[in-house]
């Protein structure tokens, strides 16, 4: 049986009994059934039903509870507990199925087997709870909310081409980006050389070869399949040359790649998105190649990113669709108020929404100057608006195109691929609703909007705060210093900790993200919780036992026979930092010690000082190791 002869997609016109029963008596490598619930980790879940047991009881998957898993045993903390664990799975049918193919499982007329992944919503004690239903609920909140506002606001700057009237619905269009690195397995790149090419500009955009090229180009077919219309795959900025081994195969691989592929509306998009990571994972795979979609999977070269896109679009009673963020004459203006809005909205909330978008070490890791990684709250909206440009080094930046209004949106550039996209998505909605709401009720015009988001510090705005600025054409890593960044942007969070932090530090803030109810106390304390068991797990056995292991590698090289007195004042420093990180005494404490201390003691502000001071220590201890063992030469 041929790729275009197997099942990929049952669509929901095909989700009714007749046709599923047709479907799988055409398709009989459909062996198994798996429901997809997503915790709010953004962790899916994956099981293997006999199909013949879903066929069996296809009724009850189709319209009610289909299936029970022990909630404690995915992020849901606080929610579901060791004695009150049981959470129902309930089938999703208003979204594309996929049939997931084991490349290596073949039944016994050579046909590869396919698992049939239905995405699913997690309840616990009738209430649902999981990210997806988040999602879902926000969406259909803020579709309510905006319709209401326009009904009541028909005169919107910037929409008087729209008959707000001929509304039937809102189409909340979203898009990811995917990066990830990709290697040959136990082969690693000395960093210089990674760094050095990626300041050459050595690989962007340049032609993939060997397996590398043969596992992109399947990707984007297997996408294809799938229906997720990829638009292209091509090399980022990080990596460095392969070479050939002595049987012509190329060898040493370590590449930065890039996948996109066509946006879609609010839960599919997140859906397509956990397809598309397990197309490139497989694939690749397939291929011999190791892949990361880790945010910072080496230090000192270029992350891996997942810009978000946030549209607004609505279709109208005709059938045509008009986007509420591009303005009537796009050669004129910027945005509408309600595109306006949104950025402002988004701005101005943005600690808020930011422990969802960052919750791990390694977000963290990624955000850093020089790496067109987000480090301030500011946003680009170009020299003019008939010439539009890309700032790549701001949170939230403009996509226009002068020729096609539809285009218009807001690319959020913070999330990274293991941030949760349901919740992500969610909070971004949420807070633009925060922004749309105030710039249509101000009724003011599109230059004033203009003028509010492009303020200086000290100016009082209607919406945005005094002291902030929120808006700039300038390179924020260039041409500010960090404490001007602070200054003018905010201070950035530099640990999970200080992130989650923020739901305390702006509680108004924190306010605008639960409108509606969706995002309520218990699902907020469980996110939370959930990320900082992650957090300090991870430092107590990962973090910290790497970092320790580091520091016992870093050996004498020298003696009293080939040594100078560079070299040994270089050593000795070397030494004080080995020392402060993990040698305890009776007189003082190591940093290890120090962390592992204050977790026990629950004292997290102390957790945090002391991991940036161990990151520090870390950062110190390799360039001065560095610069040690370049000067060894016998």
């Amino acid at each position: 049986m041929g790729k275009n002869e197997l099942l990929y997609v049952i669509k929901p016109s095909q989700q009714t009994k007749e046709t599923l029963l047709q479907l799988l008596a055409d398709h009989k490598e459909v062996q198994f059934v798996s429901l997809m619930g997503v915790d709010l980790a953004g962790n899916d879940t994956d099981e293997k039903i006999p199909v013949n047991i879903f066929l069996h009881d296809i009724d009850k998957f189709l319209t009610g509870s289909a299936a029970q898993t022990d909630g404690s045993s995915v992020v849901l903390p606080g929610i579901a507990t060791l004695n009150d664990a049981r959470v129902d799975m309930e089938v999703d049918k208003d979204v594309n199925w996929y049939v997931d193919y084991n490349y290596e499982h073949f039944d016994e007329k050579g046909r590869m087997v396919g698992t049939l992944r239905m995405p699913c919503f997690l309840t616990h004690n009738g209430e649902y709870v999981d990210s997806r239903s988040l999602l879902k609920k926000s969406l259909q909140y803020v579709e309510d909310e905006i319709l209401a506002l326009l009904k009541k606001y028909p005169h919107i700057p910037g929409l008087e081409n729209i008959d707000v009237n001929e509304i039937a619905h809102l189409i909340f269009t979203t898009a990811t980006e995917l990066e990830f690195w990709v290697k040959s397995p136990r082969e690693n790149s000395p960093i210089e050389a990674l760094s050095s090419s990626q300041v050459m500009q050595e690989m962007y955009w340049q032609r993939t070869r060997g397996n590398v090229r043969t596992a992109l180009e399947q990707t984007i077919e297997m996408l294809e399949l799938y229906g997720l219309e990829p638009e292209m795959g091509h090399k980022e900025c990080g990596g460095v040359k392969g070479q050939i081994d002595s049987s012509g195969h190329m060898t040493h691989i370590n590449e930065q790649l890039e996948v996109d592929w066509k946006y879609n509306a609010g839960l599919q998009t997140a859906d397509n998105e956990i397809l598309a990571r397990i197309i490139v994972k497989e694939v690749f795979r397939q291929n011999g190649l190791d892949i990361s979609f880790q945010a910072k999977p080496i230090p000192g070269v270029a992350g891996s990113g997942e810009h978000t896109h946030v549209g607004i679009a609505a279709k109208l009673k005709n059938g045509k669709v008009v986007n509420l963020f591009a303005p009537a004459d796009m050669h004129k203006d910027f945005l509408s108020a309600v595109g306006y809005g949104a950025v402002m909205g988004i701005m101005k909330n943005y600690e808020a929404i930011n422990p969802f978008i960052s919750a791990t070490t390694d977000a963290f890791n990624r955000l850093k100057p020089g790496f067109e990684a987000p480090v301030c709250i500011v946003t680009s909206l170009g020299l003019a608006p008939d010439i539009p440009s890309r700032n790549r080094t701001i949170l939230a930046g403009l996509i226009r195109d002068l020729d096609n209004p539809l285009a218009t949106r807001i690319e959020m550039r913070s999330p990274n691929p293991y941030t949760n996209t349901y919740i992500a998505i969610a909070a971004f909605y949420l807070a633009a609703l925060d922004g749309i709401k105030a710039c249509v009720t101000s009724k003011k015009s599109l230059a004033q909007l203009e003028k509010e988001i492009s303020k200086k510090a000290g100016q009082k705005g209607f919406y945005l705060e005094k002291d902030r600025e929120y808006r700039t054409e300038a390179d924020v890593f260039e041409d500010f210093t960090a404490e001007e960044r602070a200054k003018l942007f905010g201070e950035p969070p530099a640990t999970v900790w200080e992130n989650i932090r923020n739901w305390d530090k702006y509680p108004e803030k924190k306010k605008v993200i639960m409108e509606g109810g969706i995002f309520g106390e218990a699902v907020i304390r469980s996110f939370a919780e959930g990320a900082m068991i992650r957090w300090k797990t991870e430092l107590l056995n990962r973090l910290i036992p790497e970092a320790r292991a580091d520091v016992v590698a870093t050996k004498k090289l020298h003696d009293a026979g080939n040594g100078t007195a560079y070299d040994n004042a270089v050593w000795k420093k070397i030494q004080a930092v080995r020392n402060k990180l993990a040698k305890d005494s009776a007189k003082e404490t190591s940093t290890f010690t120090e962390i592992k201390n204050a977790i026990e003691a629950g004292d997290y502000d102390a957790v945090s000082a002391k991991f940036l001071e161990m990151q520090k220590l870390k950062d110190e201890l390799y360039a001065l190791y560095h610069d040690y063992r370049q000067n060894i030469i016998d």
